[in-house]
C-alpha cells in the first residue's frame, strides 16, 4: 500500500513539474470554475422562495395559522415584526384555499404584490386596471384550487363612482368561466364556496350579480329560483320566467345529448313562445248519461192508456199539431154512427250529468319552441364520420321533448311535419368551443445549458490532460526501465561450455568464499613451486 501512494505521489510529482507555466494557470482555473459554477447552481436549485401568505395580522392569529401550518408540517418564515408570515412561493394557493375553508383568517388581507410593477408617474387609470387585473388573476387562483376545477377565467366588472350623490350607483358584476373535469358534479356547499370566494374578494359585490359556468355552457346557480317567486304579471317577472324555462330545457337537452356524443360535441340552444295569460273561469256543464243514445237515467214516469168503442160514438181526440209531446192520443172516425178511440199518455222525469267547474289556468302555457341543435362528428372535419342512424336518434329524441313541452292544447293539433320545421340539426366542426389548456412543458432557460457547456467541455478537457499525462508517464517509465535493462546486460553464465578448466575454477572461487586461509596457503604452494 505504502509501495503504490509513494508511487502516486512520484507519478502526481512528476506530472505536475512536466506541465508548463501556462497549463498549470489553466488547470487550477477549470477547477476553481468548475467548484464555484457547481456552488451556484446548487445554491439556486436548492434554495426555497419564500412569499407573503398573509400580511397585517395581529399576533394571535399569527400563532393560530403558525399552529395550522405546523401541523400540517409546512415550512414557513415569519417576517421581522410578527404581522406577516412567508409559505414557500408553490404552495401558496392551495394553502390559502385550505385555510380559508378552516376560518382563518379572520383579519388581514391577501397579498397581491401586484404593486411590484408599478413605477413613478403612474396614472389612477393604469393602477385600477393593474389592481383589477391582479384581483381576476388570484381570484382565478383561489378557483382553481377546488376539486374538479382544472382552470378558471375571472372577468369583474367595477363600476366608475359618480361624482353625484344624486346619481344611481351601479353595483360590481363577476363571470366566472370553469374549465372542469368532465363528469364532474359540484356539491352544493363548492358551489356556495366559490360564490363566496368571489363576492368576498370584491368590494360590495353581490352573490345575485357573479354567474358561474363551465366550458359546456352548464350554469352553477347558488340559490334555484323557485317558479312560485317570479310573478309573471309584469314583464320583467314574465322575462325571467321565460329565461328559466329556456334555460331548463336547453340543460335537460344538453345533458342527455352530450351523453350520447360527447360533451364538447354538442351545442344546443333553445327558443319558447309562452303564453303568459291567466284565466280563471267557471263552468256549469249538462251532458246525458248515456252519450251515445243521447238519455239520461229515469227516476220516475208515469203511463195511462184509454180505450173506448161503441154506437153511436162519435169521433173524439186531439189533433196530432195540437197535441202535448207527451200525449200519444189517438183517435179514429167514425163509421155509420159507431166509433172507438184509444188514448194513450206517458210522463217521464230523466236525470242528467250536472258539472260545475272552477278552472284557475297555469301562470304561464308554452305556445311554441324551437331548438337548434350542432352536431360535431367523432371526425371533426369529416361529417361523414358521424354514424349511421345517430341524428335520426337525435331528432327523434328532441320531437319527444318538443311534443311532451308544448301545451296540449296546441300540442295536440300538430302534425309531425310541423314538429319536424321546429327542429334544426346541423352536423359540422365545432371551431369555438372550449379546448383544455395545454400543460406547459417546464422550459429550462438558456443559461443552464451554457452553463453545463461549459462544465462539460472542462470536464472533457481535465480528461484528456489527465489521459495524455499518464501516457507520458508510462512511456518515460517504460523508456527509463529499458535503458536499466541495457547497463545491467551481462553475459549468460549458463552460456560457458563445461570444461575440466571450468571444473577447477569454481571448485577455486568456491574454496576462496568458504575457506580463505586454505585457499591462501594453497597460493602460496603454488607459487613457492614455482
Amino acid at each position: 500500500m505504502n509501495e503504490r501512494l509513494t508511487k502516486l505521489k512520484n507519478d502526481t510529482s512528476q506530472f505536475w513539474s512536466s506541465r508548463s507555466k501556462t497549463q498549470k494557470i489553466l488547470m487550477i482555473g477549470s477547477v476553481v470554475a468548475v467548484i464555484a459554477i457547481a456552488a451556484f447552481i446548487t445554491f439556486f436549485v436548492t434554495r426555497t422562495t419564500f412569499v407573503p401568505l398573509y400580511k397585517d395580522l395581529s399576533t394571535r392569529e399569527i400563532g393560530q395559522v403558525k399552529e395550522a401550518l405546523d401541523s400540517q408540517g409546512v415550512q414557513y418564515e415569519i417576517a421581522p415584526g410578527g404581522t406577516s408570515i412567508l409559505v414557500p412561493e408553490e404552495q401558496v394557493d392551495a394553502l390559502l384555499v385550505q385555510l380559508a375553508s378552516e376560518g382563518y383568517p379572520q383579519t388581514g388581507t391577501i397579498d397581491y404584490s401586484f404593486a411590484n410593477s408599478s413605477g413613478f408617474g403612474m396614472t389612477d387609470n393604469e393602477f385600477n386596471l393593474l389592481k383589477k387585473a391582479a384581483t381576476e388573476t388570484e381570484v382565478a387562483k383561489l378557483i382553481k384550487g377546488l376539486e374538479g376545477v382544472k382552470d378558471a377565467v375571472v372577468r369583474i366588472t367595477v363600476p366608475e363612482k359618480s361624482l353625484f350623490v344624486t346619481d344611481v350607483q351601479e353595483e360590481p358584476s363577476a363571470s366566472i368561466v370553469l374549465n372542469t373535469d368532465p363528469g364532474y358534479k359540484f356539491t352544493d356547499a363548492q358551489v356556495s364556496t366559490m360564490y363566496n370566494l368571489v363576492a368576498k374578494s370584491i368590494p360590495n359585490l353581490k352573490t345575485e350579480n357573479i354567474v358561474i359556468s363551465n366550458q359546456f355552457s352548464e350554469y352553477f346557480d347558488l340559490n334555484a329560483v323557485s317558479t312560485n317567486g317570479l310573478s309573471t304579471t309584469t314583464p320583467e317577472g314574465q322575462l325571467q320566467m321565460k329565461k328559466l324555462v329556456e334555460r331548463d330545457l336547453q340543460r335537460q337537452m344538453q345533458q342527455m345529448l352530450g351523453t350520447l356524443m360527447g360533451q364538447d360535441k354538442v351545442v344546443v340552444s333553445v327558443t319558447t313562445d309562452i303564453d303568459f295569460k291567466k284565466e280563471n273561469r267557471e263552468e256549469k256543464l249538462v251532458t246525458p248519461v248515456d252519450p251515445e243514445n243521447m238519455a239520461g237515467i229515469e227516476i220516475s214516469a208515469q203511463r195511462i192508456t184509454e180505450q173506448y168503442s161503441g154506437t153511436g160514438a162519435a169521433a173524439t181526440g186531439t189533433p196530432e199539431a195540437e197535441r202535448p209531446t207527451d200525449n200519444f192520443t189517438t183517435y179514429n172516425e167514425g163509421v155509420n154512427g159507431d166509433g172507438e178511440y184509444e188514448r194513450s199518455e206517458s210522463t217521464i222525469n230523466n236525470e242528467v250529468n250536472r258539472i260545475n267547474k272552477e278552472i284557475q289556468e297555469a301562470p304561464y302555457k308554452i305556445q311554441d319552441m324551437g331548438v337548434q341543435v350542432i352536431l360535431e362528428p367523432p371526425t371533426a372535419t369529416d361529417a361523414a364520420s358521424l354514424p349511421e342512424g345517430v341524428q335520426a336518434d337525435v331528432e327523434q329524441i328532441i320531437r319527444t321533448i318538443v311534443r311532451t313541452t308544448i301545451s296540449k292544447d296546441v300540442g295536440a293539433e300538430l302534425t309531425d311535419e310541423q314538429i319536424n320545421d321546429k327542429i334544426a340539426i346541423s352536423v359540422q366542426q365545432l371551431y369555438g368551443k372550449a379546448t383544455d389548456p395545454v400543460a406547459e412543458t417546464p422550459i429550462i432557460p438558456w443559461w443552464v445549458w451554457v452553463i453545463g457547456g461549459i462544465l462539460l467541455a472542462v470536464i472533457l478537457l481535465l480528461a484528456f490532460f489527465i489521459i495524455r499525462s499518464r501516457r507520458r508517464a508510462k512511456e518515460e517509465e517504460e523508456q527509463s526501465i529499458l535503458e536499466q535493462q541495457e547497463e545491467l546486460m551481462v553475459d549468460d553464465i549458463n552460456e560457458e561450455i563445461e570444461t575440466e578448466a571450468t571444473m577447477r575454477r569454481k571448485q577455486l572461487e568456491k574454496m576462496a568464499k568458504d575457506k580463505p586461509d586454505d585457499f591462501a596457503k594453497l597460493l602460496r604452494s603454488w607459487i613457492a613451486d614455482e
